[in-house]
């Protein structure tokens, strides 16, 4: 693993859970990652991750670092061969997000976005239902974002400071989640609508914003999202807020607490029972990621988000991003994300 930050912690966990220890840690705080690893039995640390690649020659790196220094350490291990994960946000924009795209393609050489949303224990039982024919004809859905955490001058920095100075949050770093589960469980974004705003003056980006999504046959998406205030749950981060899947046979919530609660059409609401997974991070959704590149690499189960595949998720934030910009809907068909 490259990276010794704020969220390596689930990832190692994830690692763990899933059967596959990290052998080494990189970071270029070596006192950081060597604290790191003490927390989770790892003997090998290392502040030049090249060097340690050279070393080691491992079979999958883990590259849990912000943007700006993902780019060197994706190529120095896609040059060599090493299959790879790499964190979200994917790149410091669309376009370097291409360009590791095409050096992975151009080495055979597998790269996946840690999106880990989808692999949620209530997205997966979502999506479970969607194909069991559970709602009937889909037509749509919507989240409400609410964990709570961006209020007053302090918002973010005990858990992750630079969240206050980055230009794009709200989209970029958030409702990206959302992006990508959205097109899980609903399909491709056909079009976006959205109006985005700040409310806490302390930060330099967007905290707030409505977007309005079209998917093909006339279904819909809505995400409301702020980051100031919370909702009802025991923890306001587990599932991040609440959300309704709308069908022709009723509709389904997720709570809080990630309960789901169908209602058939003129029926009463009762509580879907399914497992909930873990209390730990999203419900043990890294581990469930995590588990899910392994099985790939170890027997060539089925793959989600590769690289090449979340760069429609990228050209979704882009458009929403220029929606917003210029007050206008956005079709993606003849969206041009570099040529807006």
């Amino acid at each position: 693993m490259v990276g010794a930050g704020y969220f390596a912690q689930f990832q190692l966990e994830g690692w763990r859970d899933a059967g596959a220890p990290v052998a080494a840690l990189c970071d270029i705080d070596i006192a950081r990652a060597e604290s790191l690893a003490e927390r989770f039995g790892i003997l090998r640390c290392a502040s030049d991750a090249q060097a340690l690649f050279d070393e080691m020659s491992p079979t999958l790196v883990d590259v849990v670092l912000p943007p700006a220094a993902q780019a060197g350490v994706v190529r120095a291990a896609l040059e060599r061969g090493i299959a790879t994960i790499c964190q979200k946000p994917f790149g410091t924009d669309l376009r370097q997000a291409e360009e590791m795209t095409v050096l992975a393609e151009a080495q055979h050489t597998l790269l996946v976005v840690h999106e880990n949303f989808r692999f949620t224990p209530w997205f997966r039982e979502c999506r479970r239902l969607i194909d069991s024919g559970h709602f009937g004809r889909l037509h749509g859905i919507s989240f409400r974002l609410r964990p709570g955490d961006g209020q007053g001058p302090r918002a973010y920095l005990d858990r992750q400071p630079y969240f206050q100075t980055m230009p794009q949050l709200l989209v970029r770093e958030t409702a990206v989640h959302f992006i990508d589960t959205f097109r899980y469980l609903m399909g491709e974004v056909v079009a976006v609508t959205a109006r985005l705003r700040r409310l806490n003056p302390t930060i330099a980006g967007e905290d707030a914003g409505l977007i309005v999504f079209e998917f093909d046959d006339a279904r819909s998406g809505l995400f409301d999202g702020n980051r100031l205030n919370d909702h009802a749950a025991a923890d306001p981060r587990r599932t991040m807020g609440e959300m309704w899947l709308e069908g022709e046979r009723g509709v389904l919530r997720l709570d809080g607490d990630a309960r789901l609660w169908w209602k058939p059409h003129h029926g009463g609401e009762v509580e879907h029972a399914y497992d909930r997974g873990s209390s730990g991070a999203f419900g043990g959704a890294c581990t469930a990621l995590q588990a899910h590149v392994l099985a790939h690499l170890r027997n060539g189960a089925p793959l989600e988000n590769s690289a090449r595949d979340y760069l429609a998720n990228l050209r979704v934030q882009a458009a929403i991003y220029h929606s917003h910009a210029s007050g206008r809907r956005v079709p993606m068909a003849t969206f041009d994300p570099h040529n807006p």
